[in-house]
């Protein structure tokens, strides 16, 4: 009896949720695209975006503690093979990402985040209940939830149905959701003890009734999935109704969730830096762009209060009636962390296609792509140090998807030496090749000089 009036309990929180809430944008171990996944950076990258939550896995360690990875075996993020399961917590705690940070723990987060109220997360349990018979990973979650008074704060979801019933026993009160990839999964066993379903997004595209059934059963409907380089099914997603995405690109899910509560203005209050090459004007209003009298010169530092979404593209408000585009704005970037990829040029990968983009933006992708053996030199930059974009004649582009060229010079390897491990791309062509040429537009009257020269090639060799 008492079981029963925890599972109505929790069914009526679960309507006072879907009723309170509105698209929940989650960021899928932080924001694994810009930093290193499950780090601090990351988690404070993915809130600055817009997450609303942050998710999290969660494993136990040899002695007992509760460590934040996705993977057992830490080589993948650490380039060290530890597997958690095997190892204490203070061996683990000594391994590092590739932005300096070192592996962390639960306790740790919560004790980082426990005076920020409005950051909130996502606990998934690693675990296999038909292979692990004991719930001390459980148990422990929810003592260090308690301790740290993050019940209000925290989402709990699982691949294990088991998992989740246990918690169902132990905080009667939890936010809980199933992982589903298969229809297989939802079945009145499960879904009585849960508040929500984490769906695929190809078995929500492929069954879209799910979300209307699931509502009206009273549960959320979140679906999973990177989408990074897919506006389309972003769209369809909005219009389908879901309560959430849970995604490795919050600020794209950030986007649309503005799209969808037909949003334009949102704070930001972070510094940036204009790293444009010359000065531009500023505007008044970024709907008219009347530029005024005013100026923002290469390298200025300034608050940025605003983001103004107008005309698909994004701007920046940095004072009262003062805006300006972000294109060139870098709020992720510091000089130092691109001063090595200055005044080099790039060369796409062979045997890729390199996508041309408008602005700094995976939705912002043009049809046109970069032609092979061809040397575009670097123009500007933008993003983070993990996920870097460069600006070159023809538009921009990702910086995995080249090689930088000119790294040939002793100066060159040393300022590359210096940079943090997260900031070296290692995409980089080693020595010299031809043919190359560099990248230039021809007028008109270098096209006819061109064309001409050529039929006169033919017609002596002809």
């Amino acid at each position: 009896m008492k079981y029963q009036s925890h599972i109505i309990t929790a069914l009526i929180f679960s309507i006072i949720f879907i009723t309170t809430c509105g698209f929940t944008v989650v960021g899928h171990r932080g924001d694994p695209s810009k930093y290193p996944e499950e780090t601090i950076q990351s988690d404070n990258s993915a809130f600055n975006s817009g997450a609303d939550y942050v998710e999290l896995d969660l494993h136990l360690s040899a002695d007992g503690e509760l460590v934040i990875s996705h993977d057992d075996d830490l080589f993948r993020v650490t380039h060290t093979h530890a597997i958690v399961s095997q190892n204490n917590w203070e061996a683990l705690s000594q391994l590092t990402y590739d932005n300096g940070e070192h592996v962390l723990s639960l306790p740790q987060l919560f004790e980082y985040y426990q005076k920020r109220p409005n950051t909130k997360f996502i606990l998934e349990t690693k675990i296999d209940h038909s292979l692990e018979p004991s719930y001390e990973l459980e148990d422990k979650i929810a003592a260090t939830i308690k301790k740290y008074h993050m019940e209000k704060r925290v989402m709990i979801h699982s691949f294990s149905a088991a998992s989740l019933f246990h918690f169902r026993k132990i905080i009667p009160d939890a936010y809980l959701i199933l992982i589903v990839g298969s229809l297989k999964r939802m079945n009145f066993s499960n879904l009585p003890q849960v508040n929500a379903v984490n769906v695929s997004s190809d078995l929500i595209l492929n069954h879209a009734w799910l979300i209307h059934w699931l509502h009206q059963l009273n549960k959320q409907v979140f679906v999973w999935t990177e989408m990074d380089e897919s506006p389309d099914l972003w769209q369809w997603l909005i219009n389908k109704n879901v309560d959430g995405v849970v995604t490795n690109f919050p600020s794209t899910g950030f986007k649309y969730k503005l799209a969808k509560e037909g949003t334009k203005k949102y704070d930001i209050h972070r510094n940036g830096i204009y790293f444009g090459k010359k000065k531009t004007k500023t505007m008044m209003n970024p709907y008219v762009q009347d530029r005024q009298n005013k100026y923002v010169y290469p390298g200025q530092k300034f608050e940025v209060m605003y983001g103004v979404r107008a005309h698909n593209q994004l701007y920046y408000q940095i004072a009262n009636q003062t805006f300006i585009s972000a294109e060139f704005v870098n709020m992720d970037l510091k000089p130092e962390e691109i001063a090595p990829y200055q005044n080099k040029q790039i060369l796409a990968k062979p045997e890729k296609n390199v996508r041309i983009y408008r602005y700094p933006d995976n939705q912002a992708r043009t049809e046109k792509f970069m032609p092979i053996n061809t040397l575009y030199k670097i123009q500007n930059f933008n993003g983070s140090p993990k996920s870097m974009w460069l600006y070159t004649s023809l538009g921009w582009i990702k910086a995995r998807d080249i090689l930088f060229y000119g790294f040939f010079g002793k100066t060159s390897w040393q300022n590359y030496r210096q940079l943090p491990r997260m900031s070296r791309y290692s995409n980089i062509a080693l020595t010299a090749y031809l043919p190359l040429q560099s990248g230039k537009t021809l007028n008109i009257l270098q096209q006819i000089k061109k064309v001409q020269k050529i039929t006169s090639k033919k017609v002596l060799h002809g």
